[in-house]
């Protein structure tokens, strides 16, 4: 029971997450260059459900990847923020 009250809540904090580290201005609805949508990489990501050793190793390449660098709201999430967004992202980004 208690897993079903602090989920939603943890699912919220994503979202919210993204929009305080300006994820939205990118990936929402208003894209910007070649930035794929939150629902393209969810849908990508979603290979990842259910595999945390999959998931982590998805976070390390993003963090050390070509995709971290060169684009100034990557470089500025901690690695724990990095985790939270694409945890977030492989459970459906919604």
């Amino acid at each position: 029971m208690l897993a079903e009250l602090t989920w939603p809540l943890a699912w919220q904090a994503s979202s919210q997450l993204a929009s305080d580290k300006g994820c939205y201005n990118c990936h929402g609805t208003a894209l910007s260059g070649e930035a794929p949508s939150f629902e393209r990489l969810a849908s990508k990501l979603s290979r990842y459900q259910g595999d945390p050793d999959g998931e982590q190793e998805f976070v390390t390449k993003f963090l050390t990847g070509e995709m971290f660098q060169h684009i100034d709201a990557h470089e500025q999430l901690t690695p724990e923020s990095a985790k939270a967004l694409i945890h977030w992202l492989v459970e459906g980004g919604k």
